[in-house]
C-alpha cells in the first residue's frame, strides 16, 4: 500500500460487560470519540461508516456490525479498519489472527490498533500479536470463569437470575432476584393442573385452551412487551401444544421451588442439557402456584402411561389405572350405542385395538361394568372401617410411610451437606487460585458454614426419627380418614380413583383384579390381601 492512496475507514467499536469492559475508557462515547480524532489528524483516512457492537462478546465475530463491516469491505466500500485495542476486534486469538494475517491482507485492507500502536502499512506481520491475541482469550477465559461462578453461587442461594420467569411467574418490582405470582397467567396454570387431574388428557386440555382463545405462554409474553423467542418452538407454532402442557404439568417451579441450571455453556460452545439430578433446585423461594395435593396426584398421574380421550362429554374416570392382565398395555376407550339409542363406552385392550387378534385379545370391558364392580368393592370396605379400626388400635399398628419419608429425607440431606462440604473446600481452592476476590470468599463461606450448620441439625432431627418406633393416630391414617368421610359413597369420581387406587388389573371374561393405594397396609394387618379380585 501507498501512503498517499485514500482510505475509506471502518471505525469498529465493541463493548460487552460480560467479559468484564467495565471501565469508563472502554465506553461505546469514549471509543468513538477517540478513534474520529484519531482519523480526523490522518489526510488519508476518510470515515465511511461507524459499526457499533453493543453488548456482544469478543470471543465470537458472529457480531451484527462486524458482520455488516465485512460486507462492505468485500463489496469493496470500505479498504481500511480502525479499532481502539485488539481486545476490541475480538478475543479469540485464532479467529482474531484468521482476520489480521490472511483475510484482511488478501483484501488489501489496511488494519489499525491505536493503544497497540499497530499500522499493516508500516509492517505486515507483527510477532508480538498471536501473543497479545493470546492473552486477550485468557482474559476473557477468566472472566468466564468468575461469572460462572457468581451465577452458580446466586443459583444455590435460590436467586432467580434467568431472563424469562416460568409462565405464570413475573419479576418483582423491588427485587429482579425474585418471583411473584402473575394472578392471570397463574390462574390458567391453575386451570391446567384441574383438568388433567379431573381426567382430560394433554392434547384434549391444549385444544380447549386454543378454542378458548387463551394465548400460550410464548405468545403472552411477548403481548406483554417482553422480547421472548422459544428456540424449540415452529415458527408457525403460536398455540398451546401437547408438549407445552406436558412441561407446565411437571415444573416444580409451581411448587415454590426454584428450579435452575438446567443447561450449561462452555465459552464458545452450545448450550447443553445438564441431567436433571445435577440441577439446582432450592426449595421453598417463592409462593406456589399448586398446592401440594394438586401436584402429588398430577406427578402420580404422569408416571402412568394413558391415552388422551379427547374432549368428550364423558370423562375418563379411570384414565391412566386400567391395564390389559395378558399384555401390560393400558386399556383404551370405544364408544358404542345402546339399543335405545343413548351413548355408552367400553374399555378395550390396547394391543388387540392397534395390532388385532394376532397379538392379543380383546378384554372387552364395559365402563358401566367396571364402574359397578368398584363401587361395590368400596361399599364393602367402608361398610368394614369400624373393624379395620379396632383391628389397629389393638395391634398398636405402626405406620411404616412416616419412618419410610424421614429415611428418604435423611439421605437427601446427607447428599446436600456432602455436597455444602465440597462447595466450602472448592470456594477455598478458587481464592488460592485468584478466581475470587477476598471479599467474595468470605461471602461465600459464611454462607457456605450457614447451611453446613442447618443440614447437621436437620441430620440429628431425622436420625432420632428414624430411631423411633413411629406409632400413629388410627384415625389420622390418610386413606383410613379418607373412607370414614366416603361412608355415604353413591358414585365414583376420578378425586376417589387417584386418592384410593393404583391399579385396575383386567383379565378376560370381566374378570379383574383391583390394586388400593392402601393394599399394604391392609395386608399387613390381615396377613393377606384384603381383595385382589371380583368376577363378574
Amino acid at each position: 500500500m501507498k501512503k498517499s492512496e485514500l482510505f475509506y475507514t471502518a471505525v469498529y467499536i465493541r463493548l460487552s460487560r460480560e467479559d468484564g469492559d467495565k471501565e469508563e475508557s472502554d465506553s461505546v462515547g469514549n471509543q468513538r470519540k477517540l478513534l474520529t480524532e484519531y482519523v480526523s489528524k490522518m489526510e488519508n483516512l476518510i470515515i465511511y461508516d461507524v459499526y457499533v457492537d453493543d453488548g456482544y462478546t469478543g470471543t465470537s465475530f458472529n457480531r451484527p456490525s462486524f458482520k455488516r463491516m465485512i460486507a462492505d469491505i468485500e463489496e469493496g466500500k470500505v479498504n481500511c479498519v480502525i479499532v481502539k485495542d485488539l481486545s476490541r476486534f475480538g478475543r479469540d486469538y485464532i479467529d482474531t489472527g484468521r482476520y489480521l494475517e490472511r483475510v484482511f491482507p488478501e483484501l488489501g485492507v489496511r488494519f489499525i490498533s491505536v493503544s497497540d500502536g499497530i499500522d499493516s502499512i508500516r509492517q505486515a506481520y507483527d510477532m508480538l500479536l498471536p501473543i497479545k491475541n493470546i492473552f486477550n482469550e485468557q482474559y476473557a477465559r477468566d472472566i468466564s470463569k468468575k461469572i460462572q461462578a457468581t451465577v452458580k453461587s446466586k443459583q444455590k442461594a435460590g436467586e432467580f437470575i434467568g431472563s424469562f420467569t416460568s409462565y405464570g411467574y413475573k419479576k418483582s418490582p423491588a427485587d429482579k432476584n425474585k418471583l411473584i405470582i402473575d394472578e392471570y397467567a397463574a390462574e390458567v396454570v391453575r386451570k391446567v393442573f384441574r383438568l388433567y387431574v379431573g381426567g382430560m388428557g394433554k392434547l384434549s386440555i391444549a385444544k380447549l385452551l386454543n378454542a378458548e382463545g387463551i394465548l400460550c405462554p410464548s405468545e403472552y409474553k411477548m403481548a406483554n412487551g417482553l422480547n421472548y423467542k422459544n428456540c424449540n418452538r415452529l415458527e408457525s407454532t403460536s398455540y398451546w401444544t401437547y408438549s407445552t402442557i406436558n412441561v407446565m404439568l411437571k415444573n416444580e417451579m409451581y411448587r415454590g421451588n426454584m428450579v435452575q441450571g438446567k443447561k450449561h455453556q462452555r465459552m464458545r460452545s452450545r448450550q447443553k442439557r445438564v441431567d436433571k439430578e445435577n440441577w439446582i433446585v432450592v426449595k421453598g423461594t417463592h409462593e406456589p402456584i399448586i398446592d401440594l395435593e394438586t401436584w402429588e396426584k398430577t406427578q402420580k398421574l404422569l408416571s402412568k402411561r394413558h391415552r388422551d380421550m379427547g374432549l368428550e362429554e364423558n370423562k375418563n374416570i379411570f384414565a391412566g389405572f386400567i391395564v390389559c392382565a395378558d399384555c401390560g398395555r393400558a386399556m383404551m376407550k370405544n364408544f358404542w350405542k345402546r339399543a335405545d339409542g343413548s351413548k355408552a363406552y367400553s374399555f378395550y385392550c390396547g394391543t388387540y385395538k392397534r395390532h388385532g387378534k394376532g397379538y392379543c385379545t380383546p378384554h372387552t370391558l364395559p365402563f358401566h361394568v367396571l364402574e359397578e364392580i368398584i363401587l361395590n368393592d368400596l361399599r364393602t370396605i367402608i361398610q368394614n372401617v369400624n373393624d379395620i379400626q379396632r383391628l389397629m388400635e389393638n395391634q398398636s399398628f405402626h405406620y411404616p410411610k412416616a419412618e419410610e419419608i424421614a429415611r428418604k429425607e435423611l439421605v437427601r440431606v446427607k447428599a446436600e451437606l456432602e455436597r455444602v462440604l465440597k462447595l466450602k473446600k472448592s470456594v477455598y481452592e478458587d481464592y488460592k487460585e485468584g478466581m475470587i476476590s477476598k471479599e467474595e470468599f468470605f461471602a461465600y463461606r459464611e454462607d457456605y458454614l450457614k447451611k453446613e450448620e442447618l443440614y447437621k441439625k436437620q441430620t440429628e432431627t431425622l436420625e432420632e426419627k428414624v430411631k423411633e418406633s413411629v406409632t400413629k393416630d388410627v384415625f389420622q391414617t390418610p386413606w383410613l380418614k379418607r373412607l370414614l368421610e366416603m361412608k355415604e359413597i353413591e358414585k365414583l369420581d376420578r378425586d376417589m380413583i387417584v386418592e384410593m387406587i393404583d391399579q385396575i388389573v383386567v383379565y378376560e371374561n370381566r374378570k379383574i383384579k383391583i390394586r388400593y393405594n392402601f393394599g399394604n397396609e391392609l395386608e399387613h394387618l390381615f396377613s393377606s390381601v384384603y381383595q385382589e379380585s371380583k368376577v363378574v
